[in-house]
């Protein structure tokens, strides 16, 4: 069916877009420098104030939560797939430091000078990373600027490594960066520790990135892709995946897991005392208020947020047991090592511990699943592109996709923050199409378990290419026309449905029909971020541990849904079975 949803007005992005696609074709190096004029005149919603001379704080904390902290002395950013094509063109990650950023998930490694190489699992990594780094180096730019007075630089170098500056001190770098005071705190928060050792960075020199793609083919991405699911099928020896039928979810690596093994709520008493010895003051009372029935929080939830926290300064011994626990309820894991990161877990439905379970995924009939043949894979979920890749290759090494289900973060532009949206159509930027599926959940599957926020169905979701290259008269266009969920992974994901269910290739501009599906496919998004508060995105804050609400909200519809399919599924068997013994 022809496509007539508008086109955007998105003349600036297609060409900030066309811009570094053009200057990746080259073998070398490649300057971000190149890229700065096309950025600031796409007019990112994430990047509003980029043209302005006063530091746009809010871009510069968005992404400095999503690069390394090695980022204030790398000159040099590499991209590849495997470990094997970095290796080959000269640059030895196995011997370089493994580093993360606190916000994004990506394999990275540092030379331990001024190199950084990224891991890349689609084009939407690119599509991520440019941006990211020439809004960074923007942002960079102007503080060295604003900071480049003998009286600041003074000021800065006077500063102790790795103190916490004072409100004076805060009051100072605010008169000199011509910035409000609270602007300055927050961005002081998001640094943290490593705030002095920043400022001292950016008043030392400009900040000039180089890049280099050594592969982007769509072949290198298979690759990459093919050596993930290896990686899987010898973590999991046991299992034999070409004959077992498949519920798909793609989520977290927390939620379904914690939902599944009940093992923070054997643990109560242990993450109670650890709390109150760790001193978590606010995290005590809020405990101490649930307890009390004070406030409506889940004490579930609570305990799971807890248990990360434990978990997290307990060590190695802590993992293990936790590990052992999961196990005996089933549950495998599959850490990805050299390649893209990207975690699995295997849940084999028949290992059930029904006694276990989290009490919100109580159903009738649930002994009937020790009977079940199915899994459940769950994946951490991907970025863009990355969607379609994993989910071609699962299902092409599976026996039968019995049902797929996505939660994710979205912004949303009629909702607030914690909020769930649940759509029935998704536009997808990257293949143009327009899908229409039926979502196998509704606001009543989902409201009983959220305690905050508001559930909304039957929206629009439109699937972006990257989290900065969108921009007011961009969005615009799609709110008139009722899109207000706004996302990454959706439409990949519905693209690779559709050649599940089809016998060619997704195709190009169309309308695209998924009812004749005859699995699951349920799309659940909680809102992180709301873009037309022009400036605020993700990196003015967190949703912390209320953020807890909306995503186990959705987790308990998912693994409800999963189960339900999956006692009626035993059941309707056993009722055919009994059918054609009396016939």
């Amino acid at each position: 069916m022809e496509r007539t949803v508008p086109r955007t007005d998105s003349d600036q992005i297609d060409l900030y877009i066309r811009t570094y696609y053009s200057l990746l074709r080259s073998t070398g190096e490649v300057s971000i420098e190149a890229l700065v004029e096309s950025h600031v005149g796409m007019d990112s919603l994430l990047h509003p104030n980029a043209q302005r001379t006063t530091p746009d704080i809010s871009a510069l904390i968005y992404t400095s939560l999503r690069l390394p902290s090695c980022i204030k002395v790398t000159k040099l950013v590499v991209l590849g797939q495997r470990r094997e094509v970095f290796e080959r063109l000269g640059y030895p990650v196995h011997n370089w430091q493994e580093v993360s950023a606190r916000a994004r998930r990506r394999r990275s490694y540092f030379d331990g000078q001024d190199t950084l190489a990224l891991y890349i699992a689609s084009r939407s990594d690119i599509d991520d990373i440019i941006p990211t780094l020439t809004a960074y180096q923007i942002e960079w730019n102007k503080i060295h600027r604003a900071l480049s007075t003998s009286q600041s630089r003074l000021f800065v170098n006077q500063l102790e490594d790795g103190h916490m500056l004072t409100e004076e001190e805060h009051e100072i770098l605010s008169a000199a960066l011509g910035l409000p005071l609270d602007e300055v705190e927050r961005l002081c928060t998001a640094w943290g520790d490593e705030t002095v050792l920043t400022l001292k960075a950016m008043t030392d020199r400009p900040k000039r990135f180089s890049l280099r793609l050594l592969a982007g083919s769509q072949t290198d991405y298979r690759k990459a892709t093919r050596h993930w699911w290896l990686h899987i099928e010898d973590n999991t020896p046991e299992i034999d995946y070409d004959n077992r039928p498949v519920y798909f979810v793609s989520s977290n690596t927390h939620s379904l897991v914690n939902l599944w093994s009940g093992y923070a709520l054997r643990k109560r008493e242990t993450l109670r005392a650890f709390i109150e010895e760790a001193g978590h003051a606010e995290l005590l009372a809020e405990y101490r208020d649930i307890e009390a029935r004070a406030v409506p929080s889940s004490r579930e939830n609570f305990l799971y947020y807890a248990l990360k926290k434990y978990l997290d300064a307990s060590g190695a011994d802590a993992w293990a047991e936790r590990i052992e626990a999961e196990e005996q309820a089933g549950i495998r894991r599959a850490s990805s090592e050299y390649g893209f990161d990207l975690d699995a877990q295997v849940i084999e439905i028949n290992k059930i511990r029904s006694e276990w379970l989290d009490p919100r995924l109580c159903l009738d009939g649930i002994e009937a699943l020790r009977e079940s043949d199915a899994l459940i894979f769950n994946i951490d979920y991907p970025l863009g592109m990355a969607a379609y890749e994993i989910l071609t290759r699962v299902s092409e090494n599976v026996g039968e996709i019995a049902g797929i289900y996505i939660m994710g973060k979205a912004a949303s532009l009629n909702a607030r923050l914690g909020d769930i949206m649940i759509p029935t159509v998704v536009h997808d930027e990257h293949s143009a199409n327009t899908y229409l599926f039926n979502n196998s959940f509704s606001a009543a599957d989902v409201a009983p378990y959220l305690i905050y926020g508001t559930v909304l169905d039957n929206q629009k979701a439109v699937t972006v290419r990257g989290t900065f290259l969108q921009n007011a008269r961009y969005m615009s266009v799609f709110y008139r026309e009722g899109y207000t969920d706004i996302e990454m992974e959706a439409g990949p994901y519905l693209s690779a449905v559709y050649e599940l269910i089809r016998p060619k290739r997704h195709p190009y501009n169309e309308i695209v029909s998924l009812y004749p599906a005859r699995f699951d496919i349920g799309i659940v998004h909680y809102a992180s971020d709301t873009p037309l508060n022009k400036g605020r995105n993700l990196g003015a804050g967190s949703l912390s541990y209320r953020g807890m609400d909306p995503t186990y909200a959705a987790a308990v519809a998912i693994l409800r849904r999963i189960l339900s399919q999956e006692i009626a599924h035993i059941q309707g068997s056993k009722t055919q079975l009994r059918e054609s013994r009396v016939a």
